[in-house]
């Protein structure tokens, strides 16, 4: 019979810290820190305007209430959108950007004529708004339709993008119009038409002064190209036309 003998001391005090040391880098492998979240990086804050932006003058408060009140049935044939559009030369292929798209009611009328060919950048400051107007161009089945989530100064739109521009019933309630005005015209591709569509006012009440847009798009460099009256019939009392310098 086979005598079990133990294993000599040396050897076992080996055996031990060996395991010991296994097990410590397991330990180590399996308890290893996870990387602390970064933080989002604040926005950037923007420069106050320039003696040659700066416009000294009362605006209105953006909207932010229902938009079903731009959704009038008969609002299409009081506009005489189609009108607007011919004016603005958007076609087949057109790239466009509807400024102050609220509900989408022009974007979606836009991104029609525009075809699937065309672009139609919605504008907007409002991201609930933007939401609004991306859920109605899916079910519209209009991808050419695109978001942008601009700034009060700036409509963050890329650079010779579009074609035509329009800021329907929204310029009263823009902070900084010089300043926007300014940084859209990098947007612009050549022979490109800017419209403003709004009625007369003080500026704090959703309307602003036809004198007054003209003098602050030719401070932009902006000249004016065409004038029109037909949109009296939504309560508007001008269409500008513009064209870059």
């Amino acid at each position: 019979m086979m005598r079990k003998t133990s294993p000599a001391p040396g050897l076992l005090l080996a055996l031990l810290l060996l395991a010991a040391s296994l097990g410590g880098c397991s330990a180590v492998a399996f308890q290893q820190p996870r990387p602390a979240p970064q933080p989002t990086p604040a926005a950037t804050p923007q420069p106050a305007p320039s003696a040659d932006e700066a416009v000294e003058r009362e605006t209105s408060e953006p909207y932010t209430g229902d938009l079903s009140i731009f959704e009038d049935p008969a609002r299409a044939e009081k506009l005489q959108v189609e009108r607007v559009l011919d004016v603005l030369g958007v076609r087949e292929g057109a790239r466009v950007a509807d400024i102050g798209a609220g509900s989408g009611w022009f974007t979606v009328r836009a991104a029609r004529r525009a075809g699937p060919a065309g672009a139609v950048y919605a504008v907007d400051i409002n991201p609930d708004f933007l939401k609004h107007i991306e859920e109605r161009a899916r079910k519209e089945n209009l991808p050419q339709v695109r978001g942008v989530l601009g700034r009060e100064d700036d409509p963050l739109l890329p650079p010779a993008s579009v074609d035509a521009v329009l800021i329907l019933k929204t310029y009263h309630e823009i902070a900084q119009p010089v300043r926007l005005l300014t940084r859209l015209r990098p947007a612009l591709r050549e022979g490109a038409r800017l419209g403003i569509i709004d009625r007369n006012g003080k500026g704090d009440d959703h309307g602003v002064e036809r004198d007054t847009v003209i003098r602050e798009a030719e401070r932009a460099g902006y000249a004016l190209a065409e004038e029109h009256d037909f949109v009296k019939g939504d309560g508007m009392d001008y269409f500008l036309v513009f064209k870059a310098r």
